[in-house]
């Protein structure tokens, strides 16, 4: 509800007031945020409450925000700071003089004193307020009358049955002794009866006047009480209201007129447009880690001369173009096109209670948990390991670089497309089998070919392992930790990935980001890549950090927005990357490097002026009528298309993954649960055998895989899983006899 209040004309709150004297209003200069530092504001002070303006004439249609004074905290800083805190927040503020400081500091001091005590006590001005101290202190009083009057009504009403029911009879004897001589004395009894009736009722009468007496006269409190809480929520509904439409014409205002470069904002005009919405966002939003400034025509023309002496290796401006003059990004190389599938079946669309599964899950590892194909999408984890080599070009126009820096930018982006697939794939994969195998040979279009392999089933883990004909080897070990925390669900991958070009023999390491799939149980599901990436040239010691910004609803910057800087080995940085995870990314090299302005805490940021963006990569669009095959890209669809040759343990040949893909959703349902049930009783088999080796004492080797070997990592000093090799030479021979039968 801060969030409310700070972008609304300052409220007055219902049953507060303060004396006059308390009002007090002047400039004051507050912190923004790294940019632009600290920025002439209108403070009005009313009512126990800060407001901030831009201007004076501000005051009579926007409020840039309200500091409630009852719950802050004041703290003087030096000779003209100082800071407010309240909800969580932190406002720093300048006076223009020493004097001026000192009063600003007693006034809301004393403003707050008075706010805290009025906090305390109710104002009883009528039908606006709540009911006062003596209506609240009768309350309890009123409540013990009227529970006493109900439990004499409850007396009455047991009276008057059992009086009635004696009547009853006395009258039934009557009827019966008429004409005897007992009949005067009959009617003396029905008489007292029937007297004793008229009392009770009257009795119970008087009771129910009472109560209704008591009842009516509490009555107004009450509807005064009930019409104060329409207010209030009248109140609330006007104010949502009200920051819908402000957050409307801020996302419409932006869109119109876009910022590219946070640099860009250094000037005064920009300043000036633009504070209308950094003022609402500069206490959420996180500041940049370094600040951008494109260089001017001068500067550009004045730089290109000494191009080799910035960058090791001195190649042209157009390194990330090709021959033809057109982005190679934008362009697969022409190489001899094997025709592939281009669509899957339409995907059925079936429903499913999602939290009568998922309530029991919250915490747990999703790998333990069984799930229906329902959650699934008809490609195992193995291929969506695979699917990262979308744009293997990239790596092709990287070992052609003679500039490791240049070299590093493309191995940068290349990390970044692999993320590119995943924007709209909410579905899991399926979790390969222990001993699943895969295989995408691509050597006739692209020039490389891929083997992967699951080698741990708890945790999963896989190996992989891509061999280019093109100049470069790629191998990871990734294990995938995933928890379900009841609204999203948490995506961990672990390891590492390799990359190694064969003429300059540069090694590159990096690591992946987490994601998170949101609105698991209620809302449209999105997913979202954040952390970030260290990639490192072990080789030369050069590196690039990445920072995947998570999303934020008080956000100005783009969405899936990705930054990063390109530094040598001895720290200097040479190129800038920046771009989304879900489109492209750019890179721009640096020309000069200087300190920011100081911040509130005392850092400097670096502030870097570089040449104009060149486009690295660019996502293809994806195929027609994608939305009905799980949202795949043209590698995707292909991924799952049948091939001769391959080993039995190829996940195109599970049989659930099968069925799914061609709609039948309930007999994959089935193959799945066999194939579990099938790897559970393998597994018990496994650990009987341990246990047996144990008891004598006998040494048992555990689970090895098939295609790959466990080895120390030199570069990260940890075990990793590389492949041995055999595979492609068993394919060549159709030797699968070591193969385990999985499916």
């Amino acid at each position: 509800m801060n969030e409310l209040v700070r972008c609304l004309p300052s409220p007055v709150l219902p049953g507060l007031h303060l004396s006059s004297s308390d009002a007090y209003r002047g400039w004051l200069y507050k912190w923004t945020n790294y940019l632009k530092g600290y920025q002439r504001r209108w403070f009005v002070l009313s009512n126990g409450l800060l407001s901030y303006y831009r201007t004076q004439a501000e005051m009579a249609h926007t409020c840039r925000g309200t500091i409630p004074l009852a719950s802050a905290h004041i703290e003087l800083g030096d000779a003209l700071h100082f800071v407010l805190a309240s909800g969580g927040r932190s406002y720093h503020l300048k006076a223009t003089s020493e004097g001026e400081c000192q009063r600003w500091v007693s006034t809301l001091r004393q403003a707050k004193a008075n706010a805290s005590q009025l906090m305390h006590h109710s104002d009883d001005s009528g039908d606006e307020g709540l009911e006062s101290q003596e209506d609240r202190a009768l309350t309890p009083g009123v409540l013990k009358t009227l529970a006493r009057k109900l439990d004499d009504l409850s007396t009455c009403n047991e009276l008057i049955g059992k009086h009635s029911a004696a009547l009853q009879r006395s009258l039934s004897e009557l009827e019966e002794l008429q004409g005897s001589a007992d009949n005067t004395d009959k009617v003396k009894t029905v008489n007292e009866r029937a007297t004793r009736f008229r009392i009770t009722s009257n009795a119970m009468i008087r009771a129910c006047r009472d109560f209704l007496d008591v009842a009516e006269s509490q009555s107004w409190r009450w509807q005064k009480a009930l019409q104060h809480e329409r207010e209030q929520r009248h109140h609330l509904e006007e104010t949502i209201k009200q920051l819908a439409k402000q957050h409307n014409s801020l996302e419409r205002a932006w869109r119109e007129n876009p910022t590219s470069h946070a640099g860009v904002e250094g000037s005064q005009e920009v300043d000036d447009s633009d504070d209308n919405e950094a003022e609402f966002y500069d206490a959420v939003e996180e500041s940049p880690a370094f600040i951008t400034v494109t260089a001017n025509v001068n500067m550009q023309h004045k730089c290109s001369g000494n191009n080799h002496s910035t960058i090791s290796g001195g190649m042209s401006n157009d390194w990330s173009h090709n021959e033809n003059g057109t982005t190679c990004s934008t362009n697969h190389v022409q190489r001899i096109q094997r025709t592939r599938r281009s669509r899957i079946p339409d995907k059925p669309n079936y429903s499913l209670n999602l939290w009568s599964i998922m309530k029991n899950c919250i915490g747990k590892d999703l790998s333990k948990i069984p799930m229906p194909v329902n959650f699934n999408e008809p490609l195992s984890m193995l291929q969506r390991l695979t699917e990262d080599l979308e744009y293997s070009e990239l790596l092709d126009r990287a070992a052609r670089c003679d500039s490791s820096l240049e070299q590093m930018c493309l191995v940068a982006a290349f990390s970044v497309s692999s993320y590119s697939t995943t924007v709209h794939r909410t579905a899991k994969p399926f979790n390969p089998l222990l001993g699943e195998t895969y295989e995408l040979d691509r050597l006739e279009e692209y020039g490389y070919r891929s083997i992967s392999e699951q080698i741990s089933h708890h945790p999963p883990a896989a190996a992989h392992h891509v061999a280019s004909q093109q100049g470069w080897t790629l191998w990871q070990h990734i294990t995938i930790d995933s928890k379900f925390r009841g609204k999203y669900i948490s995506v961990m991958p672990l390891g590492t990935i390799h990359l190694q070009f064969h003429s300059s023999g540069n090694h590159y390491v990096w690591s992946k980001v987490n994601s998170t799939v949101h609105n698991i149980i209620v809302g449209k599901l999105w997913i979202e890549q954040s952390g970030d990436i260290n990639i490192v040239n072990d080789t030369t010691k050069d590196t690039c950090h990445l920072k995947f910004s998570p999303y934020s609803y008080f956000s100005r910057e783009v969405p899936r927005k990705v930054t990063g800087v390109v530094e040598d080995g001895e720290g200097t940085a040479h190129y800038i990357m920046s771009g989304t995870w879900d489109d492209k990314m750019e890179s721009a090299r640096i020309v000069d490097t200087s300190q920011g302005c100081g911040g509130s805490e005392g850092k400097q940021k670096m502030v870097y002026q570089t040449l104009p963006p060149k486009l690295l990569w660019k996502k293809y669009p994806l195929p027609d009528n994608a939305e009905n095959m799980h949202f795949f890209s043209s590698l995707a669809l292909t991924l799952n298309e049948t091939e001769d040759g391959v080993a039995p343990t190829d996940s195109r040949l599970r049989p659930d993954q099968r069925l799914m893909e061609v709609g039948l959703w309930d007999e994959a349902n089935v193959q799945k649960q066999r194939l579990e049930e099938c790897q559970r009783l393998e597994r018990r088999r496994r650990e009987a055998q341990a246990s047996q080796a144990l008891e004598e004492g006998r040494n048992i080797e555990g689970y090895q895989p098939l295609w790959f070997e466990k080895r120390r990592d030199n570069s990260t000093g940890e075990d990793t899983y590389v492949y041995r090799g055999g595979y492609w030479e068993a394919k060549q021979r159709q030797d699968w006899n070591q193969c385990p039968d999985l499916f």
